[in-house]
């Protein structure tokens, strides 16, 4: 790998221990790549927030060698230095506020608290969410970033036009020390461009119709670059965000093309970059149908112990439209509606009424952190209500419990009624 001055004395060490290390892992990643270079970057979002049972896989004694040994892939404890680049922090373990709902102790509790000030003293940005660009971090048209989390880097290389591929913690721990990652993937402009055509025949509307036409896309391309023609109304970041997390679930997806609404295609040509599709594929009435059947392959009773929005984090939208779905009305007794924002964002929700609003119908207004990841479920849960596809493809898998997708609204009243009566119109 070609090597500038600047890299070069960073992997020789003349920038402590923790760099060399960080170049070194990037060096040797980005040789298995065959990539030929590094490209800049000043842009990161990572995970780097560790619990008790990873510091203990990882027999480390404190944080400073929780991040050598689970970010570094370094057995050497190291002096871990202020990151080299702007930085910041994806979805977390912990809900900072409320979580005993998550069945953690205190000492848990505690432990990661701590885990989040190492971090911070790093200038590490705790936003802790998987949607950074709903809260502050935008990257603009062309940026080269380092980003983990497929749904958010779907996100801005196809809706923003930024540049990342979907990185691990240990590649986005080691580019915010160098501010450097592998130039290949989706950083050259030449694996840009659309590989699949999508010729989609019905109409895509709801933030349950992207979701569907998402899943769909990403088990029909798996990970190559799909470009959607007919789509005749312009989605909003919600129906963006769902689309892209389905097909990032689905199959991969890191980057897709809409003619005319997404940053980097005006025409389908323009996205296939004068080439012809690999393949030409349509979508109808049935693609459609199959999809909404896959993602409720695993549900089969119909009493819901839990109700889960926000996946990935929901936007002030999205929680407004579930306060208004719920007035003058209340969760089940036997029911759970748990809704997930960034923090930044339920912060706005505490000053617009809208947590009041929610806890007054029973319902709990979360941040920092998703069942998911954070691994928790209301105890004794089996069947959970998901307006979400990634989660309806993922939480199933990762809990053991039946889930169904739907439309926010289904849920809702999955939630109300305590039996889910959704389904496809």
């Amino acid at each position: 790998m070609q090597l500038t001055d600047e890299e070069r004395a960073m992997l020789d060490g003349r920038y402590g221990e923790a760099v060399q290390q960080a170049m070194d892992l990037l060096v040797r990643y980005g040789e298995a790549l065959g990539a030929e270079r590094m490209v800049e970057v000043r842009n990161v979002a990572g995970a780097n927030i560790f619990t008790p049972a990873q510091r203990a896989l990882a027999k480390a004694q404190d944080h400073a060698a929780a991040f050598s040994e689970l970010s570094l892939n370094s057995a050497k404890p190291l002096t871990i230095p202020t990151v080299r680049v702007p930085s910041c922090q994806l979805i977390g373990p912990m809900d900072r506020e409320q979580w005993a709902v998550q069945g953690l102790s205190e000492a848990d509790q505690q432990a990661i608290l701590e885990s989040e000030s190492f971090s911070a003293s790093l200038g590490i940005h705790l936003l802790n969410t998987c949607t950074p660009y709903q809260v502050g971090n935008v990257p603009v048209k062309g940026e080269h970033c380092a980003w983990m989390e497929s749904s958010a880097v779907v996100y801005i290389n196809s809706v923003l036009g930024a540049r990342s591929n979907v990185e691990g913690r240990e590649s986005t721990a080691a580019a915010m020390l160098t501010g450097r990652v592998p130039y290949w993937g989706y950083h050259l402009p030449e694996n840009r461009f659309a590989t699949h055509l999508i010729q989609v025949e019905v109409p895509v509307e709801s933030m349950m119709d992207w979701g569907l036409l998402g899943y769909w896309v990403g088990e029909m391309v798996d990970d190559q670059v799909p470009v959607l023609d007919g789509i005749t109304q312009v989605p909003n970041l919600v129906r963006l965000k769902h689309f892209g997390a389905a097909a990032a679930s689905s199959g991969g997806v890191e980057l897709y093309h809409i003619p005319g609404i997404t940053a980097e295609a005006r025409t389908v040509e323009e996205a296939l970059g004068g080439r012809a599709p690999k393949a030409v594929l349509r979508y109808g009435p049935a693609e459609r149908r199959a999809a909404y059947e896959h993602l409720n392959a695993t549900a089969r009773d119909r009493k819901v112990d839990l109700v889960m929005i926000g996946c990935p984090h929901a936007n002030l939208e999205q929680v407004w439209e579930v306060c208004q779905l719920l007035e003058g009305r209340h969760v089940h007794p036997e029911t759970e509606l748990w809704i997930f924002t960034p923090r930044a964002l339920r912060q706005v929700c505490d000053r617009n009424g809208y947590t009041d609003i929610l806890t007054r119908a029973g319902a709990r207004l979360l941040s920092d952190t998703c069942p998911a990841i954070g691994q928790f479920l209301p105890p004794g849960a089996r069947v959970v209500a998901l307006d979400s596809a990634k989660q309806a493809h993922y939480l199933p898998a990762i809990m053991g419990v039946q889930g169904w997708f739907g439309s926010t609204k289904d849920c809702v009243e999955a939630a109300i009624s305590g039996t889910w009566q959704g389904g496809l119109e």
